[in-house]
């Protein structure tokens, strides 16, 4: 059982950084290259894929290389509902304390 918990810890660790959550974001009901990632994120091309790295090292995200780019998406869509989970916890406890931020 406590490997699992690790197992689990490190797969959270991808929750843990501001850019991995709007790219699990952008990825939740499509594939995307590279390219169409720096232009959404306005991030470099290095940037972007340190962060898809460690999200396909932590099985998050597969790749598959069409001519000259390459593309990724979920390896599997309940990835989405724990991220929406962990957001409406958020929105909820904002929303509760009186910060809402119109943005969310």
């Amino acid at each position: 059982m406590k490997e699992l918990y690790k197992i689990h810890a490190e797969l959270c660790k991808v929750f843990s950084n501001s850019t991995r959550l709007e790219i699990l974001n952008l990825l939740r009901d499509r594939e995307l290259s590279v390219t169409e990632l720096i232009e959404k994120t306005k991030l470099s091309q290095a940037n972007i894929s340190q962060h898809l790295s460690i999200m396909k090292s932590k099985g998050i995200v597969i790749s598959d290389r069409k001519g000259k780019n390459i593309y990724y998406k979920l390896t599997n869509p309940k990835i989405i509902k724990a991220f929406d989970i962990i957001r409406e916890v958020l929105t909820e406890r904002l929303k509760k304390n009186g910060r809402f931020i119109q943005e969310l």
